[in-house]
């Protein structure tokens, strides 16, 4: 499976993974809880700012984050059909601003350090019975790693579709790759419970 970590030995590469994650959070509740045009925009310079640091080539960036972009320019708009202008910026800068950290994280934490800190903030729920911390790890982890893939997927059977002619559509290209996600899954989950590696709550 592919990674979204990149390696590198940038400050964010050496910063302590929970610090990453607690900083990623705060910045996202700054953001949501502010309305200010300046502010927002000096959020969103100061991601891209980060984010340019951690090493990644800018073409493999703009890969990357195009479908993300993409998908917050289109709520923007819908913002801006529904609501005043200002609302549609603050939405553009906000999700950008928290896309560009986002990324920067996901580029410079690999996912053995994800697990890691998801599964240690997640211990002190186990005394309520209800999760097991190490399964709550996993479970993150196991989605980061099939993000990459689910979109190398998505690409490939893209231009599978173009090399044959045939017109892209997204009805036609979403049956193979959730049939190909689903097959992969049911591997991963047979591969980790003959691994015993799951626990279970009795």
């Amino acid at each position: 499976m592919q990674s979204l970590y990149v390696e590198g030995n940038s400050a964010m590469h050496r910063l302590s993974p929970r610090v990453k994650l607690l900083s990623l959070a705060i910045f996202s509740v700054v953001l949501f809880i502010s309305t200010d045009i300046a502010l927002l925009s000096i959020a969103m310079l100061l991601a891209a700012i980060v984010c340019r640091t951690v090493g990644m080539p800018v073409v493999e960036a703009l890969r990357r984050l195009r479908p993300i972009f993409l998908t917050i320019v289109i709520v923007a708009l819908f913002n801006l059909i529904f609501n005043p202008w200002h609302d549609a910026l603050v939405t553009l800068l906000r999700l950008t601003a928290l896309m560009l950290l986002a990324a920067a994280v996901t580029a410079t934490t690999t996912i053995a350090q994800f697990i890691d800190e998801v599964t240690a903030l997640a211990r002190p729920l186990e005394r309520t019975g209800w999760v097991q911390a190490d399964d709550i790890g996993l479970a993150i982890g196991l989605v980061l790693r099939f993000v990459p893939e689910i979109l190398g997927r998505y690409q490939a059977i893209r231009e599978a579709h173009e090399a044959r002619g045939l017109k892209v559509r997204p009805t036609t290209l979403l049956a193979p790759l959730i049939i190909l996600t689903l097959r992969d899954a049911d591997n991963v989950a047979a591969a980790i419970d003959a691994r015993g590696i799951r626990r279970h709550v009795s």
